[in-house]
C-alpha cells in the first residue's frame, strides 16, 4: 500500500519520516517542455469570485516573455549562507535572490473596498507568493515593467495576470492575510514576469505575511563567461554549507524553462487554480502538515469513480478521464500486468506533510500513485517504461524523473490532445 492509500495516522508517520530527507520535489529538465506547453492552457473563463462580475483589464508590458536569465534553486530552500556564496562566486555577475512561501489570505477587496473573497468561517485561501528586492528583481524585467516593481512600497503588492483574473481585482484592490496585515495591489504583471507566482511583494512585507524562506536566484554570468547548466551546478554544489540536508542545485539556462521559480518544471499553483479551481482550507487540527479543505469545494470537484485496473479512485473530476484513458490504453495494449497496485490520488496536505512546504498537488486530486510497493519514495524506480510512456501520453509527468526519485508518482502536467478539454 502506497502513502496516499495508508490509514491517516500511518500515512502521516511515513511522511514525517521522509520529510527529513526532502521538503520539495525536484524535477529534471526533460519535463520543462510539458510545462511550457501548458502555460496559458488553463480554463479560459473561470467563474469570477462571488461579488464580482468582470475581470479587471490588464495593461501588459511590451515584452511579456520569460526574462533571459539563469535560474538556480535548492530543494527545501537555500541553506543559510548559500545566497551570499552565490553572489561572491566568480562565475556569477548580476544576481537577485528571492523568497517564496505559501501564505494564507482571509479576505480580499476591490478598489472600492467591497469584499470579493470571503472564505467560509475558519477557512483561508492559500496564495503562492514571492518576496524580492524590488530594484534587483526589476533589473531582469523588460524596461516597460521595471518602474512598477521598483516603486513597490511597504504593504503593497503586484498580482500576476492570472491571479488578477481569479481574484477579480486589479490595481487598488487589497488582500488581507491571516495575521490581519493588508496588502494593497499596486499593479498587475504577466505570469511569466512573476515567475508564475500569484503575488509579489518586497522582502520586508513578505516577512509580515509569512514569506520567510530564500528559495531561488535569478542571475547572469560574469562578464565574458558562457557557462553551461551542468558546469554551474557542479560549481554551486561546492558552495552548499556542510551539514545541509541537500547537496544539489538545479540550474536552468535562459530559454530552457517557462517560469523562473523554485521547482520550475512543476505546474505552479497559479495554473492549478485556473484549471482545477481554487479552494479554501485550514490546517488539520491534529496535524498542521495536513489540510482540511472547504467541503463545498471537495463536493464540487472531487469524485469517486471506477477505473480499469485501479478499481475505485478518488480524484478531481477533470483528472479522472486522464487516468481512465491511460488504464484503458494499457488494457488495449495487453499491458494489464504492469499495474500491480493503486495507492491513492486525492490527499489534502503540504508536500510530504511538512507544514510550511508548498501544497502537494495531491491536494487538488491531480496526482495518482501506482505500484508504490515496488517503487518506494527515494529508491531507484523499477517502473516498467511502457507504463510510464502511456501515463505521459495522457498528460502526466513521472516522479521517477525527479532528482530524488518518486517512482510510483504520476502528476498532471498538460491536457493531452486525445482527451476532451
Amino acid at each position: 500500500m502506497g502513502p496516499a492509500g495508508l490509514p491517516p495516522m500511518m500515512r502521516r508517520a511515513l511522511y514525517r519520516g521522509v520529510a527529513a530527507f526532502l521538503a520539495v520535489f525536484l524535477v529534471g529538465g526533460g519535463l520543462v517542455a510539458g510545462l511550457r506547453a501548458l502555460a496559458g492552457a488553463g480554463d479560459q473563463s473561470p467563474s469570477p469570485p462571488a461579488g464580482t462580475g468582470t475581470t479587471p483589464e490588464v495593461s501588459s508590458p511590451r515584452d511579456a516573455s520569460t526574462p533571459r536569465a539563469f535560474l538556480a534553486w535548492v530543494p527545501g530552500g537555500m541553506p543559510s549562507g548559500f545566497a551570499e556564496s552565490l553572489r561572491a562566486a566568480p562565475e556569477v555577475g548580476r544576481i537577485t535572490v528571492a523568497d517564496a512561501d505559501n501564505v494564507w489570505m482571509r479576505r480580499s477587496f476591490d478598489q472600492e473596498g467591497k469584499v470579493v473573497d470571503r472564505p467560509p468561517a475558519g477557512y483561508q485561501i492559500p496564495i503562492d507568493a514571492t518576496a524580492v528586492d524590488p530594484a534587483g528583481f526589476a533589473s531582469f524585467l523588460p524596461a516597460s515593467a521595471r518602474p512598477g516593481v521598483q516603486r513597490i512600497d511597504e504593504l503593497e503588492g503586484i498580482l500576476s495576470q492570472t491571479s488578477s483574473k481569479l481574484r477579480g481585482i486589479g490595481e487598488g484592490g487589497e488582500l488581507e492575510f491571516s495575521d490581519g496585515v493588508t496588502v494593497k495591489i499596486s499593479g498587475v504583471l504577466p505570469d511569466v514576469l512573476m515567475g508564475g507566482y500569484e503575488l509579489l511583494v518586497r522582502r520586508s512585507t513578505g516577512r509580515r505575511i509569512g514569506i520567510t524562506h530564500q528559495r531561488y536566484a535569478i542571475f547572469l554570468p560574469a562578464k565574458g563567461g558562457a557557462p553551461g547548466e551542468r558546469q554551474l551546478e557542479r560549481v554551486f554544489r561546492i558552495l552548499i554549507p556542510p551539514g545541509s540536508d541537500y547537496r544539489v542545485v538545479e540550474v536552468r539556462a535562459p530559454g530552457t524553462t517557462r517560469f523562473l521559480r523554485m521547482s520550475d518544471a512543476l505546474l505552479p499553483p497559479l495554473l492549478l487554480k485556473d484549471r482545477f479551481g481554487e479552494f479554501a482550507a485550514r490546517p488539520d487540527a491534529s496535524d498542521p502538515g495536513f489540510l482540511d479543505i472547504d467541503p463545498g469545494w471537495v463536493n464540487r470537484h472531487i469524485v469517486e469513480a471506477a477505473v480499469p485496473l485501479l478499481g475505485r479512485i478518488t480524484c478531481h473530476r477533470k483528472f479522472v478521464p486522464l487516468v481512465r484513458g491511460a488504464m484503458r490504453q494499457l488494457v488495449s495494449e495487453g499491458l494489464d500486468e504492469l499495474v500491480q497496485g493503486y495507492a491513492g490520488c486525492f490527499a489534502a496536505r503540504h508536500t510530504l506533510g511538512v507544514p510550511g512546504a508548498s501544497l502537494s498537488h495531491h491536494s487538488w486530486g491531480i496526482a495518482v500513485d501506482i505500484n508504490a510497493a515496488d517503487n518506494p519514495f527515494g529508491a531507484e524506480p523499477t517502473q516498467d517504461m511502457r507504463l510510464v510512456r502511456v501515463m505521459e501520453h495522457w498528460g502526466m509527468i513521472w516522479g521517477g524523473r525527479f532528482i530524488v526519485p518518486d517512482g510510483h508518482h504520476f502528476e498532471f502536467i498538460a491536457q493531452p490532445e486525445q482527451a476532451a478539454a
